[in-house]
């Protein structure tokens, strides 16, 4: 390696090791929230930042654990990706070929949150959020995945790659100013993950080094990162030890001046693995950007982390572990009681090792005195209200309510809208983590389109579904991509449950206001509804709109390649006509070579589904008449 190469090397190792002390103490506080998730409460940060364990002082002592942080979270949790809407893209313009390339790219999406599954891709970044504060996704392209589509000269084979998705801890990321509280304003930023030796072979073709790090916190058992495992052997969770890996770090600097189209560099051990321009164009003007989006629990001014509920929660579930462990020692010692024996006066030892069972004949010297049994002092500690107190203190800090953790309210003399407007603000308390996931989704969406648009090349099969219930295949490539404007869908973007739309539902019914303007209700009306009730299967009629629709826009393209059409019996004139004019009055036809001839044609073809409609409503009257 070249003394340019190793220079930068060495500059890359002291820039991470300079972010992770700068953040030390934050680090500790992750791992601290962590513990007290999964119950080890008695631990706390020491002075230099490490994580230990309080032990018992006596051998008596109760030291367990009632955790209500989990309980909590879990709620938290649940709520939280429970109203995450899914997302539409707006048609760059009112042309029909933008139109259809929206509806396109809304199913791209929808097939790539099926592939990557990414409902549980945000349940984990939520989880992350809620115990951290603070939960990271990272999109980028995978050259190595997709249908292979040629083989190079070795007969490896070259695959048309796809987006992959993946969701990165905080304890990963780097940002090079703490004070930054948003993504948009780092300059630079690192990410460091223990790889696997024969993944960084394999990816970049280079030997490294093995060592063993820990998972959580990537600190090195061999200090070869500067000294930064002195606190990971005491802590629980962050003691997972992976063997034969090393720590691969990526630094990523935005496009300035000496680097137009910015820098990624990746560092492994002491081996250069990549120096180059940042790979993705994913940024809304066009321009290189990081390939990761935040997502945070509470907003900190002033802080590019967030923080969690667990933070304001552990100072309450200490005091609520002690109380309960004070209670119960004070019951121990009230139903034992402590015997105040003479020295001497009987066998002690035999004493402490039988106790004093039901019946005991207790032998003492003759002469001594009669071991007694201490009464303890009649003090009203009001354990019972203590508890309460904290109890109440743990809904107020956390937003999470009886109704949310028990799934129903005690308030029996309560109307249905009292009980709804009290669910609603529940709700309310959780808009901050709820937003901040809404908008992370979002972009997500956003960064993927904008990978498809840069890298799908090679036109790609699509299968998508219609309401009907047809299969379609569609091959596209980045030229069908023409907008990236992503929004959340109006039908699913409300914190209603289903069992709240379904009460509206009927409600709306009843009011009349589902029926059309001759008072009936429509085929397609009747489907959706019945599919919102939870009872779609048992409508099996097809949506005839929908086939009138889907036939006139197979007309649209059979006149596009010069091929004639025909009026059937059955076609619905006016659906034929509304489509036919809307093909012509949008901007794609003006762009084929021969746009003014299939104009004229489709003209043509129009005037005659208007002679058709005129004489079918002729007859429709006359019949009416004849009634």
């Amino acid at each position: 390696m070249s003394k340019t190469n190793q220079k930068l090397v060495e500059e890359v190792r002291k820039d991470y090791i300079k972010r992770r002390e700068a953040r030390r103490s934050l680090e500790a506080q992750w791992q601290l929230n962590i513990n007290f998730m999964i119950g080890n409460q008695y631990s706390y940060i020491a002075s230099n930042n490490s994580i230990r364990e309080d032990e018992k002082e006596y051998f008596w002592q109760e030291k367990e654990v009632f955790n209500h942080i989990a309980p909590i979270v879990e709620t938290r949790i649940s709520k939280i990706s429970s109203n995450t809407p899914s997302v539409t893209v707006v048609p760059a313009s009112t042309d029909e070929s933008d139109i259809e390339s929206a509806k396109l790219s809304k199913e791209i999406l929808n097939s790539v949150a099926n592939r990557l599954n990414l409902t549980d891709l945000e349940k984990t970044a939520t989880t992350w959020s809620e115990i951290c504060g603070t939960a990271f996704y990272k999109i980028v392209w995978n050259t190595n995945t997709g249908r292979m589509v040629a083989t190079d000269e070795l007969g490896n084979a070259i695959r048309e790659g796809d987006v992959q998705v993946e969701v990165v801890s905080p304890f990963e990321i780097f940002p090079d100013n703490l004070a930054c509280e948003r993504m948009e304003d780092v300059k630079s930023i690192i990410h460091a993950r223990a790889v696997e030796i024969d993944e960084v072979r394999s990816q970049w073709g280079v030997d490294v080094e093995s060592e063993n790090v820990y998972a959580f916190t990537l600190d090195s058992l061999s200090n070869n990162l500067g000294g930064l495992g002195y606190n990971a052997h005491i802590n629980k969770v962050a003691n997972i030890e992976l063997t034969n890996h090393c720590v691969v770090i990526e630094r990523y600097i935005r496009p300035t001046k000496d680097f137009p189209l910015g820098r990624l560099t990746i560092v492994a051990g002491d081996k250069l693995l990549f120096d180059g321009d940042l790979p993705y164009i994913n940024d809304e003007l066009n321009n290189r950007t990081f390939p990761f989006v935040k997502q945070i629990s509470n907003y900190i001014p002033g802080s590019f982390f967030g923080v969690s509920v667990v933070d304001r929660l552990i100072p309450l579930q200490r005091a609520y572990n002690a109380v309960r462990n004070r209670k119960h020692e004070y019951f121990n010692r009230s139903v034992m009681n402590v015997l105040a024996v003479e020295d001497g006066s009987i066998d002690t030892d035999a004493l402490e090792m039988e106790g004093l069972s039901p019946g005991k004949v207790l032998v003492y010297r003759q002469g001594s005195k009669i071991p007694e049994i201490m009464q303890n002092p009649n003090i009203n500690l009001n354990f019972d209200e203590e508890e309460e107190r904290l109890l109440s203190e743990f809904k107020t800090v956390s937003g999470v309510s009886d109704m949310m953790t028990d799934s129903y309210a005690n308030y029996t003399n309560m109307s249905g809208v009292a009980l709804e407007l009290l669910a609603e603000q529940d709700m309310t308390r959780l808009a901050t983590a709820i937003d901040s996931t809404k908008l992370a989704v979002k972009i997500l969406a956003k960064f993927i389109l904008r990978l498809y648009k840069q890298f799908a090349v090679v036109p790609r099969l699509l299968k998508i579904t219609g309401e009907t219930g047809d299969v379609q295949m569609y091959y596209w490539d980045q030229n069908e991509i023409c907008s990236d404007d992503v929004v959340f869908d109006a039908s699913t973007d409300t914190m209603d449950s289903l069992g709240q739309k379904r009460t509206m539902l009927l409600d709306l019914i009843k009011e009349g206001l589902m029926y059309d303007e001759d008072g009936k209700f429509s085929q397609s009306t009747r489907k959706r509804c019945l599919d919102l009730l939870g009872f779609g299967m048992w409508e099996n009629a097809v949506d005839i709109n929908s086939l009138q629709i889907n036939r006139a826009k197979e007309e649209n393209i059979t006149i596009s390649n010069n091929q004639e059409l025909k009026i059937f019996p059955i076609d619905d004139h006016k659906i034929h006509i509304d489509e036919h004019t809307a093909y012509i009055l949008g901007g794609e036809i003006k762009k084929k070579i021969n746009g003014q001839k299939i104009i004229e044609k489709l003209l043509k073809h129009i005037e005659e589904h208007k002679k058709l409609l005129k004489i079918s409503e002729k007859e429709e009257n006359f019949e009416q008449k004849g009634e």
